[in-house]
């Protein structure tokens, strides 16, 4: 079929496969002749066949590569090239391999809002109390919109969110409050402007709001932070007027931008935190944009090996364990709520709230 005189030309081109582990990964596709001489490329590199892993096979016009037991090495992008004497032609795929769930994801939204709506503090303090901060951009204000949200039951836009290049919308140090409407929740959760390079929070006033000094109202200066002399400075906050659990917000699709400013300010803070024994807790946001698959099905999160592979990152770079970093999805584009986005923040918040619980039992058994 065909001739060496021809040049060659696709019949059938090759298909972008989506398996699981284990399962064998079968690429092939039809030319119009078969005198050809065929390579393969992975990733834009020869191909390096392993014994019993891959196998190319050729029959008469139809070329074929099958890699048996597929893992996460095995994903990427696979060409063929197609050469004789006349020309040359190829075509590629794209091969993912479905991970199994690094994560378990809790998908009864109604036993993990009974579990919040059920919760009782340890002790006298009538209120956990939350301070979300980061990169301006990252997410802050739309997390406090999605968790109330969630709890009002309809859609909340009560804090204007900033683009990443954008300045803060965030100029006062905030307050906001669980909604009434969908049951009791002792949760307050604290908003300040985000941080950036000259123009961000001074880190002595996220540090000042850790410690409960800062009085909500106060606006945020970065070349001035809170002082003593202040009428929104609280000279001897106690375990009810300090922060109980620090939250930093950061976006899955921007991190590597955010350069040394940016961490320098972070491990300052996380230092102060960790002095104190205040839980620490990262919020990874925007993980529909860091991630196809996410975007197209949210329940795939924690098949993600982009999302699997940033938290690593995300870990390495700050100092917080693995299991202290939670992916959650932001209300911005949805109109209607979606029990999936719910589920994802209410399981992050189930674990938040016990960290910040555990802390107020610790600091209050030692006063």
């Amino acid at each position: 079929m065909g001739s060496s005189s021809s040049k060659p030309e696709f019949i059938t081109v090759l298909a972008d496969k989506q398996v699981n582990v284990g399962e064998t990964i079968t690429l092939c596709c039809k030319a119009s002749t078969e005198y050809v001489t065929a390579t393969w490329e992975k990733n834009d590199q020869k191909l390096c066949c392993v014994e019993r892993k891959h196998f190319v096979e050729k029959e008469e016009t139809k070329f074929s590569l099958k890699i048996a037991c597929a893992e996460e090495a095995d994903e990427g992008k696979y060409t063929i090239n197609l050469k004789n004497r006349k020309g040359e032609i190829s075509c590629s795929s794209i091969v993912r391999v479905e991970l199994m769930e690094w994560r378990e994801m809790h998908l009864n939204q109604e036993i993990l809002f009974n579990t919040l709506e059920t919760f009782k503090i340890c002790n006298e303090v009538t209120e956990l109390r939350f301070l979300l901060y980061g990169p301006v951009g990252g997410g802050k204000s739309s997390t406090i919109n999605t968790i109330r949200t969630i709890f009002g039951g309809r859609q909340y836009i009560g804090c204007l969110a900033a683009a990443l290049s954008e300045k803060s919308h965030t100029k006062y140090f905030d307050r906001f409050e669980v909604p009434k409407e969908m049951g009791s929740f002792p949760f307050a959760f604290y908003d300040i402007m985000g941080l950036q390079a000259e123009k961000g929070v001074h880190t002595n006033d996220i540090i000042s709001a850790l410690k409960g000094h800062m009085k909500a109202g106060f606006m945020c200066n970065p070349e001035t932070p809170l002082s003593e002399d202040s009428i929104y400075y609280l000279k001897n906050p106690s375990i009810s007027d300090q922060m109980h659990c620090l939250l930093c917000i950061i976006p899955a699709d921007t991190f590597g931008l955010m350069g040394n400013d940016f961490l320098k300010q972070f491990k300052t803070v996380s230092k102060a935190a960790s002095k104190f024994g205040v839980p620490q807790v990262v919020l990874m946001t925007k993980v529909d944009k860091a991630c196809v698959m996410t975007r197209d099905c949210l329940c795939n999160i924690y098949k993600s090996k982009k999302l699997r592979d940033k938290i690593r990152q995300y870990s390495n770079s700050l100092g917080i364990p693995v299991n202290r970093i939670f992916p959650v999805w932001n209300y911005h584009e949805e109109t209607h709520m979606n029990e999936d986005i719910n589920c994802l923040m209410l399981e992050a918040l189930t674990h938040v709230v016990h960290c910040a619980n555990d802390y107020v039992k610790y600091v209050t058994k030692g006063v």
